[in-house]
């Protein structure tokens, strides 16, 4: 099976680091999808979700608030902000989860009181 190595770093330390089949990446140009043996590049990213398509074919959520990404062949780094993994095994771990993205989210949000929300 073709993968590709896949680590999420934060300054607290490291997110995800495993072998998967695809990654889809909150891109600053738009959302963009990694699969093995991609063409090499460096990019920004914006506030959003990773989505990663394990091995077995289920999928993890990371959220990010901002970050870079650099993708080679074989590999994919992501320098985040601030990352918070969505899932768990119960229902009150998920719900736990998805708060703490969406505090991660409007930690990095303003509002001028104006002109709306802008992250």
């Amino acid at each position: 099976m073709n993968t590709l190595k896949l680590e999420i770093v934060t300054p607290e330390g490291q997110i995800f680091s495993n072998d998967v089949k695809s990654v889809t990446l909150p891109g600053k140009e738009g959302e963009f999808g990694v699969l093995p043996n991609h063409a090499s590049l460096v990019t920004l990213l914006q506030a959003g979700v990773i989505d990663i398509e394990l091995k077995d074919g289920n999928h993890d959520i990371v959220a990010i608030n901002w970050g870079h990404s650099k993708v080679d062949e074989n590999s994919v780094t992501v320098l985040a902000d601030g990352a918070v993994s969505i899932g768990g095994s119960t229902e009150s771990e998920v719900a736990k989860s998805l708060e703490a993205a969406k505090a991660l989210l409007k930690s990095y949000c303003y509002c001028d009181g104006k002109n709306g929300i802008f992250c």
